[in-house]
């Protein structure tokens, strides 16, 4: 029985009501979606849902898909906060510092070998290696679920919907289809109704996260042809400089803007001047702080540290890898130096939703408008902001060929 879950330490986790309502929906259907914005607490629903079935006498394998490897490892951190003496495996190609493999017949040995609960962590890259071994999987939750219906991840997607004894999708941002070809989150006997779905302003006005706030930053350049790294530069320094906050996220165009901002102008040694220090990282240049390439592991450590320090003065750079599930409670501004889908600008916005130690009131989100991107950009992240925050409502990305 030591496998079995603390029961005085699940008495002591408090749920939110929407978390209630989404965990007695679990309970009640073996399939199906669950809606939340980011900053909502989809992974404390998962994460109470796995120990209710931890608490049964008859072993459980419950199976843990994650976009990223980095999303994966942190899922790993939150679930082990909560649950205690399962056996733990990794399924994906990053560094753990728990059991790790990629070959299904090691997946199925160790799952026939491991007599007691087991809790696995995979990546949507790697869900066909879990498939391959043909292990009996009882529960499986989809974190970041609208990444299942691309192509490569469909079909161990679809396998699991139909195996598994219970299979839950959970998502800010559904992605949809209504072309017979291509997959979408609408389709049913895959992945079920949506059992569960919590609108932004429920959590705005339950003091769960905090509302966005728009700003386009315009800029007065004639040709558009002569924007370069001097330009990008001095058009970001003068932008953060007007947002007057301390934690500030950057989303570049590109990893070669990137590259060019910080090789070819002084843009490192003004941010420095300001007070800042700066983090940034892209598969292309690996994770970087204050100029010096770091692990991954560090780099994150690293970030969360400083978004817990009230006075450290930070931005930080990226293309796409902290658009999605990564957390850090204390960032206040995004600045969109591009345009992106639906699914990618609300997941960015969240961002600077979460509430953390701070005394903000509101994410900032600044768009600097000095080309055709920047106002295409400012009305894409006006329609977002008016449809999910304003209204209410769910705002899909729909594939329509």
């Amino acid at each position: 029985m030591g496998y079995y879950y603390c029961i005085e330490r699940f008495l002591m986790v408090t749920l939110r009501p929407h978390q209630q309502r989404a965990l007695d929906a679990l309970s009640k259907y073996l399939k199906g979606q669950c809606i939340f914005p980011t900053g909502g607490g989809k992974t404390l629903v998962a994460i109470m849902d796995a120990v209710r079935e931890f608490q049964k006498e008859t072993p459980q394998t419950i199976v843990v898909v994650a976009p990223r490897i980095l999303l994966a490892e942190q899922l790993c951190s939150e679930f082990l906060e909560h649950i205690t003496n399962v056996a733990v495996l990794h399924v994906h190609s990053g560094e753990t510092h728990h059991q790790s493999t990629t070959k299904p017949a090691e997946i199925h040995n160790w799952s026939r070998r491991a007599y007691k609960h087991q809790l696995i962590f995979t990546t949507y890259n790697s869900l066909h290696r879990v498939q391959e071994s043909g292990i009996d999987v009882d529960t499986i939750y989809f974190d970041e679920a609208h990444n299942s219906v691309k192509r490569n991840f469909f079909g161990p997607t679809e396998y699991f919907s139909s195996n598994a004894n219970r299979s839950f999708f959970f998502t800010a941002t559904r992605k949809t289809s209504v072309t017979i070809n291509k997959p979408g989150m609408n389709d049913r006997d895959v992945y079920g109704d949506i059992i569960c779905r919590v609108s932004a302003p429920e959590l705005v006005s339950g003091g769960y996260i905090i509302a966005p706030k728009i700003k386009a930053k315009t800029f007065d350049i004639q040709d558009t042809r002569m924007i370069g790294p001097e330009v990008d530069c001095g058009n970001v320094l003068e932008t953060i400089d007007d947002t007057d906050t301390k934690k500030i996220l950057v989303c570049v165009k590109s990893a070669k803007q990137l590259i060019n901002l910080m090789s070819h102008t002084d843009f490192a040694s003004q941010l420095i001047q300001r007070g800042y220090s700066y983090l940034y990282i892209t598969s292309k240049t690996g994770a970087v702080i204050d100029g010096k390439k770091v692990n991954r592991e560090e780099f994150f450590n690293t970030l969360n540290e400083w978004g817990k320090d009230s006075e450290k003065k930070f931005v930080v750079l990226h293309r796409s890898i902290l658009s999605e599930g990564i957390n850090v409670s204390e960032l206040e501004t995004v600045i969109f130096m591009r345009n992106m889908d639906t699914i990618e600008m609300v997941q960015t916005i969240g961002r600077v939703l979460r509430l953390g130690g701070t005394h903000k009131t509101y994410g900032l989100c600044v768009v600097p408008v000095y080309s055709k991107v920047g106002i295409a950009t400012e009305r894409a992240l006006q329609n977002v902001v008016d449809t999910v925050f304003e209204k209410g409502e769910l705002l899909d990305s729909v594939v329509r060929k």
